[in-house]
Parts: structure tokens; C-alpha cells; sequence
């Protein structure tokens, strides 16, 4: 890093800007520029006034954090200062730091960001946890999606983000990838959701060449007009950002209607985000079973352990030449390779080393590209205490379960997995062996089940379809009619609305009509909602059938283990 031109302030050395609090026994990060300078030879009360009318890069006077000061190389150097004697610069630097003192009693706008609060965030294509602070927001750029995404940042339920690298090919050197004179497409995707309980990820991998169907999408514009961008059938996934001014939003508006997962926000990065952040880090380690030489990214490397950075590392994450059936889905393993070396070298080697941390936060927030409900560092902050939480070996990586088109060139949902995997993320289910928090909410849901079961006779139940299936209410009436003897049952046509989930709505003195539902339809307990009064005469319970219906007699209640290869982010895998 360039302490010169990126680090530096008034020749104060990055490094210098975290010292221990002896109070806390916490490393804090102090960014006051207001730290004690040799004063000239003009009067003392001169030199107090420059420094009460001084204003930080916010313009806001600046404060003294109640940390040990920073080292001023300036100071360290020793001598007066060019024409003053050393006694009267004494007392104008005491004067100054008394009328500082006054000024932070009246202002405290320093922010100070604690040894304990870590920045967890991938970019697409690579992981990264820094100490992030508000010298920075100002790098970072924003976009609006409207209702694709939530408002804010939720510490009560689990968490979905986009993380999506596009291939656009601005920045010196990237000519060789992504499509010429492109704005850029959804090139690596990760569907990143964190479980309710805080103690484990999944980061699911959308292929690009995946053949799927884009909703239309509503999109802000310059001048603060919504203009709907008309959707697309049986088109590749990559076309949900980019392709006729579509944005970020349109591709959370995509996996929300292809998962049936609701996505709360988006972090985008293009290619140079690879190069620079790895060269921020000092290089991300990878594993090759055996070597690779592409003549077309000019990346050469020999098999084993090694380290890449800059534009080995975008060539690596790029390339698909050498490797199993030269196919993106290849290719996605590498990815997924890189972005777990690179979440256990944060974790390892990163934390704890001021330079390095300052230079990734750098290069990070000038790659990122966020919804505007996280565009500023305290909100990425609060949102990545929250991912701080997870241990790296619950953080698990999958790929969506595909097979070949016919046309060779593209894949297709596996209509057996697929709704599987999605299964496990609705009701957030780990993918890795993990011991979960039940938390007070969970042991009162669970209780729902428990409890004695009416006869199938006796149940009453109005069938709504809030599903993207045709006919699935009717279905599924058939279904409890003839195969299960749920003769009190009608059919309601649509639901007002879409919804994501399978709900069943009942009173409590149709509880055990609830229970004996849920036992035939493979209900979970999240699906019931109770209400507070008893129903009337021959009042029927409402069953809306969700995205995660999968047919009639299908139950929907998750696996309970991912139908899919998975790779845990604290293991290495080499690359074939």
C-alpha cells in the first residue's frame, strides 16, 4: 500500500491509527487528524485558533479520541520547526492541545471501531472480512431496487444477499474477458444465506448458462422515475442484470422467483474488484491437482499449493481451459475454491494486522457496488457483525443441481434436487453438521405439532393457490378427497397474491384439524399460524399453497441433508 497517497494522513501511518486502549484491552481505530504538530514561529493563541477552526473530511471539527496518541513521523524526526526555538513551540503545541481538548468536550465526532467488531463481506468471486470505518463511504456506490430487497439490516430472521460479479470489461488488462462493449452481465453469482440462528452459510452457486424464466422488473431511473423493464422466458440467468437496463434489483427479483428464497440485499463487483483485492491480501492460496496453461489469459501454473494475486487471480477465477469438461460449472468449483481460501486467510492472517486491514477496506469499498438499505459503512457494519458470527467450518459451498439442455451449450433446473436444495434455504436448514440454537420462537413453533389429531373426516380446509403452478389447488384437492379422506374440502382458485411459503391458517379449536393436515401434507411447523379466536360453526381452516409447492402428496418439509456435493469453507480442495 501507498501510505504516501491511500493510507496517510498528515503523515500519519496507517498502522499508527490503531492503538491499544489500555482500559478496554482492545485495539481501537482512531481517526482524528487532529494529533499534536510542531507549531511555527506566529503566536501561540494563533495557532489555537487554526486548530478550533479546523475541519475533518466530513466538516466536522475534529476530535481527540481518549486512546494513546498517534506517532507523528513529523515528531518522531526530532529539531524545532523552521524558524522557531524549541522552548515557545513547547508552549504553542500545549496551547493547542488545550483548546483541542475544549473542542472534543463540546464535539465527539470521532468514530472508533473496536478490535471486536469485524466486517464479514464477499464480493462475488472472493470473501473478505475487514475492519471497515466512515473515512470510507464515501468510495462506495449505490443503487435502488425498491421492494426487490429489504428496508434494513434484521438481527431476528435469517439473512439472504446477491453476491454477483459481472463481466464488464472496464480496467486495464481486462479486455480478454466478458463480452466486448458489454455493461456488464451476471457472470458469478452466489446466493448467500445466513441461517436465523447465526451458526452457519450457505453461498449457492447459480450457473450462468442456467435457462430459467426473468420476471418483469421495476427499475429506478436517473430522474427518479420507475420504468418496468418487460421480463423474458426460457432465456440464460445471466440476462437478469444488464440486458435492456436491467439492475441488481432484477436479478434478486429472478432468484426470488426461480427459489422461492426472498433476497435482502445485493454486493456487485466487476472484474478489477478480483485483481485488487487479492493484491490487497498478499495473495489468495489455491490448490491445483495438476498444472494449468492457458494461452489465451496466459495464465501458467504449476499443480499444488500456491498463491495468486492481480491478474493471475482473475485469469484462475475465469478460467476454464484444463479442467474437467472445460464447462462453467467447472469453472464454478474454482470459484468457490478461491472465495473459501480467501474467507480462512481473512480470518487467519488479515485480522489483527492494521496495514493489511486498512488496505482490503480500501480496495473493497472502491470495488463495491450496494442496495441503497446498506449503502454506508454502519450499516454494512451492522450487517456483517451479524455474519461475523458464523465459524468458518459452517460455511458451506453448493451449486445449484442442474442438468444438460439439449442444445449442449446450456442446463436446465434439475426438477428433483433443485426443489430440494431450495427447500432446505425456506426453512433454513444447514447444510453442514451443525448443533442448532433453538431459540424460544423455535421451541414455541415446534410445540404446534404437539398435541392430539382429529380424524381426516373432521378436517375442514379451504385450498388456495399461491403457488406458479397451474391447477395446484385443485390438485391438491383430488388429492386430500380421494387419497387421504379430507372430504371437507373446497377448492378457492387463486390466492390474492403470490406467496413464497405454504401457510395454514387456523383457529385454536381447530388445532387438532391443523396437526392431522400437517402430518398428511408434510407440513412444517413454520407453515402453521395459528390465530387468537375459535372459529364458528363450519368455519375451514386456509391452506395457501407457496413456491414450495411440488406437487399433490409431495410433502413440504425440507431434507433434512443437501441432496447436492457441498465443500465447507475451512477445508482446501484441489482443483481438477
Amino acid at each position: 500500500m501507498d501510505a504516501q497517497s491511500r493510507g496517510q494522513a498528515d503523515e500519519i501511518d496507517p498502522a499508527d491509527q490503531w492503538v491499544l486502549n489500555p482500559q478496554t484491552g482492545n485495539y481501537e481505530l482512531r481517526l482524528d487528524r487532529s494529533a499534536p504538530k510542531p507549531a511555527s514561529s506566529r503566536s501561540a493563541g494563533a495557532a489555537s485558533s487554526r486548530t478550533a477552526g479546523r475541519r475533518g473530511p466530513s466538516g466536522a471539527t475534529p476530535a481527540t479520541a481518549e486512546v494513546p496518541g498517534q506517532r507523528s513521523r513529523r515528531s518522531a524526526r526530532g529539531g524545532n520547526p523552521p524558524g522557531g526555538d524549541g522552548g515557545r513551540g513547547a508552549q504553542q503545541t500545549a496551547a493547542g492541545r488545550r483548546k483541542r481538548k475544549t473542542q472534543k468536550s463540546r464535539k465527539k465526532k470521532a468514530m472508533l471501531w473496536t478490535g471486536g467488531v469485524m466486517a464479514f463481506v464477499l464480493i462475488a468471486g472472493s470473501g473478505f472480512a475487514y475492519y471497515l470505518y466512515d473515512r470510507l463511504n464515501g468510495n462506495l456506490n449505490t443503487v435502488d431496487v425498491g421492494d426487490a430487497g429489504s428496508k434494513g439490516i434484521t438481527k431476528d430472521g435469517p439473512v439472504n444477499i446477491l453476491l454477483l460479479g459481472t463481466d464488464k470489461r472496464t480496467g486495464s488488462g481486462n479486455e480478454g474477458y466478458g463480452d466486448k462493449g458489454s455493461s456488464g452481465h451476471a457472470d458469478t453469482t452466489f446466493l448467500f444465506h445466513v441461517s436465523e440462528d447465526r451458526t452457519n452459510a450457505t453461498a449457492l452457486s447459480i450457473p450462468r448458462d442456467l435457462i430459467t424464466d426473468i420476471p418483469d422488473c421495476p427499475t429506478k431511473q436517473p430522474d427518479g422515475s420507475t420504468k418496468i423493464i418487460k421480463g423474458s422466458q426460457n432465456v440464460r440467468f445471466n440476462e437478469s442484470f444488464g440486458v435492456g437496463g436491467r439492475d441488481p434489483g432484477c436479478t434478486m427479483r429472478t432468484i426470488k422467483q426461480m427459489t422461492g428464497v426472498p433476497v435482502d440485499h445485493f454486493m456487485m463487483a466487476d472484474f478489477n474488484a478480483v485483481k485488487t483485492l487479492s493484491t490487497a491480501v498478499g495473495g489468495v492460496e489455491i490448490c491445483l491437482a495438476k498444472p494449468i496453461k492457458d494461452k489465451d489469459s496466459k495464465l501458467d501454473l504449476p499443480a499444488g499449493t500456491q498463491k495468486v494475486a492481480g491478474e493471475d487471480a482473475l485469469a484462475f477465477v475465469r478460467n476454464r481451459h484444463g479442467l474437467g469438461n472445460e464447462s462453467d460449472l467447472d469453472r464454478i468449483k474454482q470459484q468457490q475454491q478461491f472465495v473459501a481460501s480467501m474467507i480462512r486467510q481473512m480470518k487467519e492472517d488479515t485480522l489483527g494486522n492494521p496495514k493489511k486491514m486498512f488496505a482490503v477496506a480500501e480496495a473493497a469499498t472502491e470495488a463495491l457496488t450496494v442496495d441503497s438499505a446498506i449503502g454506508d459503512i454502519p450499516k454494512l457494519t451492522a450487517m456483517a457483525q451479524e455474519l461475523g458470527k458464523i465459524d468458518v467450518k459452517h460455511i458451506s459451498f453448493a451449486t445449484v443441481p442442474v442438468v444438460d439442455n439439449t442444445d449442449g451449450a446450456t442446463v436446465l433446473l434439475d426438477q428433483v434436487k433443485a426443489p430440494q436444495v431450495f427447500s432446505m434455504l425456506q426453512n433454513d436448514i444447514s447444510f453442514t453438521e451443525v448443533k442448532k440454537k433453538e431459540s424460544a420462537a423455535k421451541n414455541k413453533q415446534a410445540a404446534l405439532l404437539k398435541g392430539p389429531r382429529a380424524d381426516a373426516s373432521a378436517v375442514r380446509v379451504d385450498v388456495y393457490n399461491g403457488s406458479d403452478t397451474p391447477g395446484a389447488a385443485q390438485k391438491t384437492l383430488n388429492w386430500l378427497q380421494v387419497e387421504k379422506g379430507v372430504l371437507r374440502s373446497t377448492n378457492k382458485s387463486n390466492a390474492p397474491e403470490k406467496t413464497a411459503r405454504t401457510t395454514l391458517e387456523y383457529a385454536p379449536n381447530q388445532a387438532d384439524q391443523a396437526r392431522k393436515l400437517a402430518d398428511l401434507m408434510g407440513l412444517p411447523a413454520t407453515a402453521l399460524k395459528p390465530g387468537t379466536e375459535d372459529a364458528e360453526g363450519t368455519e375451514a381452516m386456509v391452506l395457501t399453497l407457496g413456491a414450495d409447492f411440488k406437487g399433490a402428496g409431495v410433502p413440504i418439509t425440507a431434507p433434512a441433508k443437501a441432496p447436492v456435493d457441498k465443500v465447507e469453507a475451512d477445508k482446501q480442495v484441489c482443483a481438477k
